[in-house]
């Protein structure tokens, strides 16, 4: 659902930022509205005051004290201002009890992301994905579309236009929400796929809070030349390039959508086709903004999304990026303290990436397993499968069978063994040495699971 007329004119927009403070909300930054000054920039506001309230919990009526309401009453009408942008996400009675109030358009901080990802999708599927999540948004909002028409209190047939129209609005919304879920399963069942296909190498991914430099350092590991803009979620699609590592080989390096704190939970369950390669990834590269008062809070938001996402236990790497700034070295050492594995780097200037290289080539190694695999001499498919994913350390020939020393990633374990393969935790004196298979130590895998050999 776009709102092409909306977008276009958003930027002759004056707004005024409101955040309520909740006791749960802390923040490291010395501007509590700075987030909100950037997402509303993003989307084209003319920022022209801001207010913030601390509350122990949100007014149920318009979310901010009376009081304050007042107060900022008196901001939008001495600044003339045509929207307020909150900072929290408001309930449907809540935005309609404040734009009656105010008497100017209100909207919170979900409604302001979905706009900004709206006016950045490029592809089909991230079209559909901020279509689903936009509709499933407006659906309790339909109400106040229909404010201005009459409402008879009657009965069934005999209801006021506003209401007739209401309910025609409702089934064609519900409708369309139905349609681009089942248009999403199949476009992450096709993702699904596609992603799972790719076995030939590792594959990293970068996460990160919005803005933190992502698309800038994977241009500058692969040459990959992908947009890259100083300004909130400019990355909805992601991207696979190959990396070339020193003393590894070629992996595959994707860039994700950025994450931010409070990110709306409609658009994570819509983006998990996109986010299916940070799903698949063998290494998570956690990028973070170490020019940012708030580097702390927003590392810590992206753990919460990665959690929520059920990828929170993957292998991550820590790199605190854009250190050519003045203020970054100031914070090396909180950061290094916090965070004593992380790697920092300049996508701009270059400045780290190697030891970045060394780092990642070390976290991949992690993942291999020395094992011996034992199989029939006539095996040829396996032993093709080894040499194309693994190293192959030694042989040994018995009569019927031969014992493969190899190291092998982790994830094509389950993938080599039948009834007649066994594989097992390398010993120096077991298998490599000659030993018969009934003579090593418990299987690894034993046949459940493979369709390899």
């Amino acid at each position: 659902m776009y709102d092409l007329e909306r977008l276009q004119g958003v930027a002759s927009e004056r707004g005024v930022l409101v955040r309520v403070i909740l006791p749960h909300q802390l923040f490291d930054g010395d501007d509590p509205l700075d987030e909100l000054t950037g997402l509303a920039t993003t989307a084209g506001v003319e920022v022209v005051s801001g207010l913030t309230q601390r509350r122990e919990k949100p007014d149920r009526s318009m979310y901010l004290g009376k009081g304050k309401a007042d107060e900022l009453a008196q901001v939008v009408q001495a600044h003339a201002a045509d929207v307020v942008v909150f900072d929290n996400d408001l309930s449907p009675g809540q935005n309609r009890n404040l734009e009656k109030f105010l008497g100017v358009k209100v909207i919170d901080r979900t409604e302001l992301i979905l706009d900004i990802f709206a006016s950045n999708a490029q592809t089909y599927e991230s079209r559909l994905a901020v279509e689903l999540a936009q509709l499933e948004y407006s659906l309790p909002r339909l109400k106040r579309m229909w404010t201005h028409l009459s409402r008879v209190k009657m009965g069934v047939g005999m209801r006021g236009p506003g209401e007739k129209q209401l309910e025609v609005d409702r089934r064609l919304v519900e409708k369309r929400i139905h349609d681009l879920q089942a248009e999403l399963q199949s476009v992450e069942r096709r993702k699904e796929r596609q992603v799972a296909s790719r076995t030939d190498h590792m594959t990293v991914s970068l996460v990160g809070y919005t803005n933190a430099g992502k698309s800038t350092l994977m241009n500058a590991l692969t040459n990959a030349d992908v947009l890259a803009q100083d300004k909130l979620f400019a990355t909805l699609d992601t991207r696979t390039r190959r990396w070339q590592l020193p003393h590894w080989g070629p992996v595959l390096l994707s860039d994700t959508v950025g994450f931010i704190r409070d990110l709306p939970h409609r658009l994570i369950a819509s983006f998990k086709a996109t986010l299916e390669e940070t799903r698949r990834a063998d290494l998570l590269l956690h990028v973070a903004d170490g020019s940012n008062p708030g580097v702390f809070d927003q590392i810590s938001a992206v753990y919460e999304v990665l959690e929520e996402l059920d990828i929170d236990e993957k292998d991550t790497l820590l790199v605190v990026n854009k250190m050519d700034s003045e203020e970054a070295p100031t914070r090396r050492n909180q950061i290094q303290s916090r965070y004593p594995s992380a790697v920092f780097t300049s996508a701009v200037t270059q400045q780290g990436l190697d030891q970045l290289a060394l780092a990642v080539s070390d976290a991949l190694s992690r993942s291999f397993l020395d094992v011996d695999v034992t199989t029939g001499v006539g095996n040829g498919r396996l032993m093709a499968y080894l040499a194309a994913h693994g190293e192959i350390l030694s042989q040994k020939f018995t009569e019927d069978e031969v014992v493969i020393h190899c190291r092998l990633p982790q994830k094509h374990l389950g993938r080599i063994s039948d009834r007649e393969t066994q594989v097992r935790p390398h010993e120096s004196n077991g298998a490599a040495n000659g030993g018969r298979a009934d003579e090593q130590p418990s299987a690894l895998a034993d046949g459940e699971v493979g369709d390899v050999a």
